[in-house]
């Protein structure tokens, strides 16, 4: 191991993932999702930037365009969290408890449904390929 930096005075930290600029991003059980920069310094929260309030924030990814998608285990949601602009869920309906979620380059979203045991494959428009829809994948 190369070596270690330790962040601190998280509140039951869950779920991380790499951000696109460098940085990071981590779920809190419970609270808030944190916005980490590449020197490990807290640069804000998606809830204060966005005004939005989480149930349980679980999973966490961020797409190519550097948007933040993140799995609501308590609201069963699915929401993406733009640059720029306001939350889009991408989804709610037949959802029991969204825990783990993952995207690939080609615009395909995975949540892992630990309340029903298996995982969905979303296909999902980004923001730049208008409008954002998304789409069971078989």
């Amino acid at each position: 191991m190369l070596g270690t930096h330790s962040v601190s005075n998280l509140r039951g930290p869950r779920y991380v993932c790499l951000a696109r600029d460098g940085g990071f991003i981590v779920s809190e059980e419970c609270g808030d999702v944190k916005l980490f920069n590449s020197n490990h310094k807290l640069v804000g929260s998606l809830g204060c930037r966005y005004g939005h309030r989480f149930g349980n924030p679980a999973g966490v990814c961020a797409d190519v365009e550097g948007n933040i998608i993140v799995a609501d285990e308590q609201h069963r949601a699915v929401h993406l969290f733009p640059k720029s602009g306001s939350p889009i869920c991408l989804v709610s309906k037949g959802l029991r408890k969204p825990a783990g979620v993952a995207c690939s380059n080609s615009g395909l979203l995975l949540v892992a449904d630990s309340g029903d045991n298996c995982v969905n494959v979303f296909k999902y428009q980004t923001l730049k390929r208008l409008p954002s829809e998304i789409t069971k994948f078989l």
